[in-house]
């Protein structure tokens, strides 16, 4: 196993964080397989890192002016308006 090991108390302490209730033998097994995840991190450690500057591509099409509805005819199909806006429920 790697050198911090998992103990009882922090898979209980996780466990009653996250509001789940573990047996004593799911606490014995939590903690072998959390220094076993932990372990697979301290492995992504040791990978060393790529020097590299991605690519940055512009995929987004340019903007174009196009003729669109009146207020009359946008709010023409509204359940309801109020001062010429769209008037939806009360959230609050």
């Amino acid at each position: 196993m790697s050198e911090t090991s998992v103990d009882a108390e922090e898979v209980e302490h996780v466990a009653e964080l996250a509001r789940v209730d573990l047996a004593d033998d799911e606490v014995d097994a939590f903690a072998t397989q959390f220094a076993e995840i932990l372990e697979y991190f301290e492995a992504l450690d040791e990978v060393p890192e790529v020097e590299s500057d991605a690519d940055l591509v512009n995929v987004m099409r340019p903007d174009e002016v196009e003729e669109s509805l009146d207020q009359e005819e946008a709010l023409g199909n509204a359940a309801e308006t109020e001062d010429g806006f769209f008037k939806g429920p009360r959230v609050s």
